[in-house]
């Protein structure tokens, strides 16, 4: 990977465990850009919209299955990191998630509210896969 752009695809199973690790490995290939830009703030604003996506694809997308994997791919270029969780799951309308009642802190139903919060685009394409594809702009000089 050359520095300031890259690609990394993975697959894993759909469980809960491998989340943790994939979130490392997407912030060390991001790592350049992180420091470039907002540091820190960006680094867990991208690990927490990941581990929202990871977590709804292995909790709601396969629930009551065991046989699923979910496919992470990053692109990562100087102004911009694109991050895509597919699922071979059952699908769902994002339209049709609710947003959260923050005077009432709810126990969950957060996780979709959480991505758009962090990431400046969120596209969910439902089929064979499933893909929510999440957008970070490095700058705001960068965003269409």
């Amino acid at each position: 990977m050359t520095p300031g752009n890259g690609r990394l695809r993975v697959s894993v199973p759909a469980r809960i465990e491998y989340r943790d690790a994939v979130g490392v490995l997407v912030v060390e290939v991001c790592q350049g850009q992180l420091a470039a830009a907002r540091g820190a703030t960006l680094g867990h604003h991208l690990v927490s919209a990941f581990n929202e996506a990871f977590n709804n694809a292995v909790l709601h997308a396969y629930a009551g299955r065991a046989d699923g994997t979910v496919e992470i791919e990053l692109v990562v270029e100087p102004s911009r990191i694109e991050l895509s969780v597919a699922d071979h799951g059952q699908s769902f309308d994002p339209r049709s998630v609710k947003e959260p009642d923050l005077e009432h802190f709810p126990e969950g139903g957060l996780g979709l509210y959480i991505v758009r919060s962090f990431m400046n685009e969120v596209e969910y394409h439902a089929g064979e896969p499933n893909v929510l594809t999440m957008v970070k702009y490095l700058d705001d000089s960068a965003r269409p």
